[in-house]
This record gives C-alpha cells, sequence and structure tokens, in this order.
C-alpha cells in the first residue's frame, strides 16, 4: 500500500451484506423511510410555501406606487370675485355687491375685505372672516363712505378691492380688480358725495 488513494477490495473480495446490517427495500420501505418521506415532503411543501410568499411580497412591495394626490389650488387661482350692481346705501354712501364664486378645492375663508383709497372707509355684509365652500357662491354687500374728500380719488379708471384669502394650503392677499362698471359706478358716487359735502 502506498497510502495515495482509498483502499480497494482484493481480488476475489466483496461487500460483505449481512443480518446485521439492515437494508430497506425500494418496494417496502420500513417505518424509519416512510416517516423520512413524510417530513421531507413537509418540509419540502413549507419551503415552497415560504419562498411563494416572499416572492409575492417583494412584487407588492416592489409594484409602482401611484403618485401622490395633487395639493389643493392657492385660495386666488380658486375664487372669482364679480361687481354685480349698485345697491341702496344710507346718505352719501355707495353700496354695492359683489359675488365670491369658489370653484374648486377646500373651503376659502375670507379673512379681510379692504378698498385701497385714504379718504374712504368700508363696511362689508357679511363681515370678515367668512367661509365659502367649493362649488357655491356668496353675495356680499360693500358700503364705502367717504371720511374725507380731499383724501378721494376722482375718475377712477381700474378701481380693486383688497381681499385676505385661506384655505387648507395658503394664505393670500390678492387685489381684484372689478371692471369698468365698478370704476363708473364708484366715480359717480364719489362725485355726488363730495359735492354734496362742498354746499
Amino acid at each position: 500500500m502506498s497510502g495515495t488513494g482509498p483502499v480497494e477490495p482484493g481480488e476475489g473480495t466483496h461487500e460483505r451484506s449481512g443480518p446485521d446490517v439492515p437494508r430497506p427495500s425500494a418496494r417496502h420501505p420500513g417505518r424509519l423511510a416512510r416517516s423520512y418521506e413524510r417530513h421531507r415532503r413537509a418540509v419540502l411543501a413549507t419551503a415552497a410555501a415560504v419562498v411563494t410568499l416572499a416572492g409575492g411580497g417583494y412584487l407588492y412591495a416592489s409594484r409602482p406606487q401611484p403618485p401622490p394626490p395633487a395639493p389643493p389650488p392657492h385660495p386666488s387661482q380658486a375664487v372669482d370675485l364679480d361687481y354685480l350692481d349698485a345697491v341702496p346705501a344710507p346718505g352719501d354712501d355707495f353700496g354695492f355687491a359683489v359675488r365670491l364664486s369658489v370653484r374648486t378645492g377646500p373651503p376659502v375663508t375670507v379673512t379681510r375685505l379692504d378698498q385701497p383709497y385714504d379718504g374712504i372707509s368700508m363696511t362689508s355684509s357679511p363681515a370678515a372672516p367668512f367661509q365659502t365652500k367649493a362649488h357655491s357662491a356668496r353675495k356680499i354687500i360693500v358700503t364705502l363712505r367717504v371720511t374725507e374728500c380731499a383724501k378721494a380719488p376722482r375718475n377712477l379708471a381700474l378701481p380693486f378691492l383688497h381681499v385676505t384669502l385661506r384655505n387648507a394650503r395658503a394664505i393670500q392677499a390678492h387685489s381684484y380688480i372689478l371692471g369698468t362698471r365698478y370704476a363708473q359706478d364708484l366715480s359717480q358716487a364719489l362725485e355726488v358725495a363730495c359735492s354734496n359735502e362742498s354746499r
């Protein structure tokens, strides 16, 4: 023997199989073999289920996510303010109606309503703050009173109202130009009020 490889049986020898070395028959497996086979099948079925669940979990986790919802519009982008008409007012005051419409998005609150001219005071009904829901409109009656004719403007071309709006997204101060009819009505009312004062 050289010790360089496994020991091989010599000539005329063969492996011995006696009663002390039981060999399970392929046709009639013993109880141990049957138990082993059942256990192996259960383990393989469990492993297959785990692999299937893991694969499904990976697919679920890696699926494309829907885009986040768009943020609501800024309040000034959702609101229209339109001049309706002059309305009766006491004395030399000038009253007019506007319609505030909220086209879309969350409710909008008017936190402030004002005019930019010195020499004129203003009130509104309803008084700010008030809220208007989406897809609805609110009529606002505005009353202007001349407090000092020397500071009141004349022949207004593009008069506007300052409105501060708030919704779930932002608070914005915005100026709304109410158009030529409002400019004419306001100029006429200021002329009447200040001519009466000078008498």
